[in-house]
């Protein structure tokens, strides 16, 4: 009898061996030992408190800036999707969207536009789900989750139940010091202000079209490969050694993006993270800078 053999009850579903591919937006990876789809809070908490102390669990979301190695991941993976932890709800009267953690960012600004709530406009712009933005400040454009969060909760490791505000999460540049203590967010609350619809809708569309001609939003791609190193650009770096378009195995940098790889059609995540890496060692030896990964690599080297 193994681990697997032992693990709680539940509501929702654990699937055992479950490729990880689909659930990300290179489509690589390798299978989770145990991927848990919770019905709800509770039954994640309650799946959480009594499940063994020492077994791996990961989160993933929408998987929009993730590589999910080849061997796959360790132990049990958490993905709360569905409707339970996509809800939405807004309170005009104070201006501030309540948000699951699987909520998309853009229909988080959807929301927000529709009922004349300014400040959550970048959102459009922001491939992911809140979760991801909890985490890592997603932002664009010039504004960050920093500037319109006012309050987060969730579960720590072992289910117990936790508040935050802003300042609580030390946010910097594509950064939060919660990010390494395990924290599965539940639900934020947003604060915007008060602003014309179509006012906001016409920014939001400002956004979109940028992003859609500067980006290749319709490729296997994963957003943002590194962060910028401070007063520079990561994209230019990266052109500047020559990676635009550069193919290693089925991955490359976009043509049209120099900071975003893509998955040319048969890519390994071998593949794309073996880019990434030599990107890195090539502008580190060319330029003395090091570039900082922006997608989160996940589990076992095959």
């Amino acid at each position: 009898m193994t681990w697997r053999d032992q693990l709680p009850r539940v509501r929702g579903k654990l699937l055992f061996d479950e490729p990880l591919a689909p659930f990300t937006w290179f489509r690589v990876g390798g299978p989770a030992d145990v991927l848990f789809l919770p019905a709800d809070d509770d039954d994640l908490t309650g799946f959480l408190k009594a499940l063994a102390p020492e077994i791996p669990r990961t989160v993933l979301g929408v998987g929009s800036n993730v590589i999910v190695r080849d061997g796959g991941i360790e132990g049990v993976v958490i993905r709360l999707a569905g409707r339970e932890f996509g809800e939405i709800h807004v309170e005009a009267a104070d201006s501030t969207v309540i948000a699951g953690p699987g909520a998309l960012d853009a229909a988080v600004a959807r929301a927000a536009a529709k009922a004349g709530i300014a400040g959550l406009e970048f959102y459009a712009g922001v491939p992911g789900t809140v979760g991801g933005a909890l985490t890592m400040n997603a932002g664009c454009y010039g504004a960050e989750t920093k500037d319109v969060l006012k309050t987060a909760w969730g579960v720590d490791a072992v289910g117990n139940l936790q508040a935050w505000t802003a300042t609580d999460f030390g946010y910097s540049y594509r950064h939060s010091e919660l990010a390494d203590a395990g924290f599965i967010w539940l639900g934020a609350i947003f604060q915007g202000r008060r602003d014309e619809p179509a006012v906001i809708q016409a920014t939001m569309d400002e956004i979109t079209a940028r992003r859609e001609a500067a980006q290749p939003i319709r490729e296997k791609t994963g957003g943002s490969t590194f962060k910028n190193p401070p007063g520079m650009s990561a994209w230019k770096l990266v052109d500047e050694a020559g990676w635009r378009g550069k193919p290693f195995g089925g991955a490359m940098f976009s043509p049209l993006h120099a900071n975003f790889m893509i998955n040319t059609g048969s890519a390994t995540a071998a593949d794309l993270e073996g880019l990434g890496e030599a990107v890195r060692a090539d502008v580190a030896q060319k330029t003395g800078i090091l570039l900082e990964w922006e997608i989160k690599r996940l589990g076992r080297r095959r």
